[in-house]
């Protein structure tokens, strides 16, 4: 199965501090690899009309639904999740990770997980800035996400 993440209103390549953010200039986005914080797939700049990634997964029978695996399928205490992780990037390339999006494996509505693993196709839209323009952050639920089980747009 693949995970198609299908991210838009991103929050620019600046954002001003803030209450709980300090701010940050030369921003971007990628997915983290398991285990990997500093292995990030498709860094998008913050700025980007739209930011997109496919992440190749194995489905299996689970006692509680099915179990998704794969590179970028993060597993601890809370269940399984994809990681987005944004970060500046400097002068010479280097990314420094400032703040994460959890999006929760389990959160998925049963029905759309099922109809998922027999298309092969699960796909999450979302707005990468959170209410007050920032880099989006934390758990990331429905309806923030829309999860179906539809081929990316």
């Amino acid at each position: 199965m693949q995970i198609h993440i299908e991210g838009s209103h991103l929050p620019g390549l600046a954002c001003g501090p803030d209450s709980d953010f300090p701010g940050a200039h030369n921003i971007h986005v990628g997915v983290q690899r398991k285990d990997r914080p500093g292995e990030l797939l498709d860094l998008h700049p913050g700025d980007a009309p739209s930011a997109s990634w496919t992440l190749d997964c194995t489905v299996a029978p689970a006692e509680d639904g099915v179990e998704i695996k794969g590179p970028y399928v993060q597993n601890r205490l809370g269940g399984r999740f994809v990681y987005l992780s944004w970060g500046t990037v400097d002068e010479n390339g280097l990314f420094t990770m400032f703040r994460r999006a959890k999006l929760m494996l389990g959160d998925i509505d049963p029905a759309v997980l099922e109809a998922a693993v027999r298309s092969g196709h699960l796909t999450a839209r979302l707005s990468l800035s959170d209410t007050k323009g920032q880099p989006l952050c934390a758990r990331v639920r429905p309806p923030t996400v829309e999860w179906s089980a539809a081929a990316p747009a």
